[in-house]
């Protein structure tokens, strides 16, 4: 069994959790108390409120926190760069090195958007280190996730990984320069395929059906679609064309996706959140 420690254990870490706790030791660090205990309860896992004693426990260490916080979560465990220093095994005066060593063997994996392997490898000197950019349909097994690895992270490390994302769903590697964009596409995707799901549902009801059925039309229109997609290996555009016979409904349907720029709206909701993503990593390098 692995030790899996959990720094943040938001909705992202509970998918991994609720996978992982079976066959590995769990233990989940968060500042939410009812959050742990939740935790604890459901998956039968370890909690803390301390990222300094789950950094210690782990011999797999998972950052599931917000970008934004990414910093203070390292200085906590002993990183350079943090607001403070692990308090009960490492003291404000403690030298590199000591660190170094209570990091030996360790293998440390970010799921934080836009915080960049540079930006961990010199707040973690040292350390194995691999940044994932998972989804939301993690939750029910169905992901995909993007795995760039660090400089010193080995083979071992990135089957570790892939193993660990392999059990929400798919895992492919990227190099670390396509991850804004594999963030904005699948990370951030999975939110504009739930609009349009809501938005087909709407124009059911616009069109007379009662909101449940429309809501239901609506899903498997899409889950249908998807797997026509997967399952044909044909391309949207050959699957459209055979939709779309001339003169008929959906012929009518398409022109006003092309007058309201449906494509476009979607190719710039994508290129927004990958901007986004690389905002980020400039930010937290300021």
């Amino acid at each position: 069994m692995t030790k899996i420690a959990f720094v943040g254990s938001g909705k992202m870490a509970e998918a991994l959790i609720a996978k992982l706790a079976k066959s590995n030791q769990i233990m989940a660090a968060d500042i939410d108390a009812k959050r742990l205990n939740y935790l604890k309860k459901k998956y039968k896992i370890k909690i803390t409120k301390e990222n300094s004693e789950a950094f210690r426990f782990g011999e797999v260490v998972i950052f599931a926190v917000k970008p934004q916080n990414m910093s203070e979560a390292i200085g906590e465990i002993g990183g350079i760069g943090g607001k403070k220093l692990e308090s009960s095994s490492t003291t404000l005066g403690a030298s590199r090195n000591s660190r170094l060593e209570n990091w030996k063997g360790k293998l440390v994996i970010s799921i934080a958007a836009g915080v960049s392997l540079g930006f961990l490898q010199r707040r973690l000197p040292g350390m194995a280190i691999i940044r994932t950019m998972p989804n939301n349909p993690c939750f029910i097994g169905q992901g995909i996730t993007a795995i760039a690895k660090g400089n010193k992270a080995t083979a071992k490390n990135v089957k570790q990984a892939k193993a660990i994302f392999e059990s929400v769903g798919q895992v492919f590697d990227v190099p670390e320069k396509l991850m804004d964009a594999v963030t904005g596409l699948s990370g951030s995707g999975p939110a504009f395929v739930y609009q349009t799901i809501e938005a087909l549902a709407l124009g059911g009801v616009d069109a007379g059906l009662p909101k449940q059925l429309a809501e239901r039309f609506a899903l498997q229109t899409v889950i249908g679609a998807a797997l026509t997609v997967k399952n044909t290996g044909k391309s949207p555009t050959e699957l459209t064309v055979m939709v779309a016979s001339p003169g008929g409904t959906t012929i009518e349907g398409l022109k006003m996706l092309e007058k309201y720029e449906l494509p476009k709206a979607f190719k710039e909701a994508v290129a927004a959140a990958a901007r986004k993503s690389a905002n980020l990593s400039k930010k937290l390098e300021n």
